[in-house]
């Protein structure tokens, strides 16, 4: 069965009364999780409220008792790998072991450049993220003192104390919309796949070669779970719909071929159930509106 989490951009606009409202709204409606993004700011002005990601998971991780949680993700361009291994395992021993761990290699130039990161060029921020990966993983998951020399980040004889309550740390999540490299990467060290915003006949072809990728890996397919982040055009009435759609200037239509799920209550669990068959097992719905909490009330009630 399809599970379905709430998704919400953390940079617009995100403060401490609205993110204790959506979580509790979330853990209570009953969807399945709930992330965010992780970032200063938005890529093009004005700049708004931008609650920081660990401290507001920190609150969600002890003021919860179900929902699974984390960003969607956090990268290693301003983020340092061990910083980022021990406050995970902190979170997620807190939680009972709910944090999934959404990395990524960052790219943003905006918020980079306000604030003083080096974003670097494409292939070099995927050999920066994959030394980050191999940093936090082996800090994570080995028993031993880790040392590792790389050309960006450099541990000798590290070890993170506490060990972490859940065997290897929590599951680790990478994004991708196919590329080899982002592939590969999930192949080897990810519990997750996440894609975004793709139609089912474009999950069903990048599903097939994950699971070919896996196989060739000796890896078993069920070893790494699908999700999706799409984003999610949802009012509480026609009305309310309608008003959306007006606001960003294109039709259901439209919106459906980008790979976004729209429409009213029955549309909107016809799309779930299309990508539920093509294999999907767990979508994040991103709701923008983080003030629009009586149209997430219609949605869990229309789709749970």
């Amino acid at each position: 069965m399809l599970e379905i989490a709430i998704m919400i951009e953390g940079q617009n606009g995100l403060t401490w009364p609205r993110w204790q409202k959506i979580v509790r709204l979330v853990e209570e409606a009953g969807f399945v999780g709930l992330f965010r993004s992780d970032h200063f700011t938005n890529s093009n002005p004005p700049d708004l409220e931008s609650l920081e990601l660990w401290t507001s998971l920190t609150w969600l991780a002890g003021n919860t008792q179900r929902i699974e949680f984390g960003p969607l993700v956090t990268p290693f361009s301003f983020r340092h790998p061990a910083f980022t291994a021990r406050m995970a395992s902190a979170v997620d021993d807190l939680s009972g072991g709910r944090l999934t761990l959404g990395l990524g290699a960052g790219w943003q130039d905006r918020e980079h450049h306000l604030f003083g990161f080096d974003l670097l060029e494409p292939k070099s921020r995927f050999d920066r993220f994959e030394e980050g990966m191999e940093v936090l993983t082996r800090l994570l998951q080995s028993a031993e003192p880790v040392t590792f020399e790389g050309q960006y980040f450099q541990v000798r004889g590290a070890t993170l104390l506490p060990r972490a309550q859940r065997h290897g740390g929590p599951r680790i999540l990478i994004g991708g919309n196919g590329g080899r490299r982002s592939m590969s990467n999930i192949v080897r060290y990810a519990a997750e796949w996440n894609c975004v915003m793709l139609t089912p006949s474009k999950f069903t072809r990048l599903n097939k070669r994950l699971t070919q990728m896996l196989q060739e890996a000796g890896k078993d397919p069920g070893s790494v779970r699908r999700s999706m982040m799409t984003n999610c055009v949802f009012g509480k009435d026609d009305s309310a719909l309608n008003e959306k759609l007006t606001t960003r200037g294109q039709t259901l239509e439209q919106l459906r071929q980008r790979g976004i799920v729209a429409g009213s209550a029955g549309a909107v669990v016809e799309q779930l159930q299309e990508l539920e068959q093509a294999g999907l097992q767990r979508i994040m719905l991103q709701w923008l509106d983080l003030d629009d909490l009586d149209g997430l009330k219609a949605l869990a009630k229309a789709v749970l």
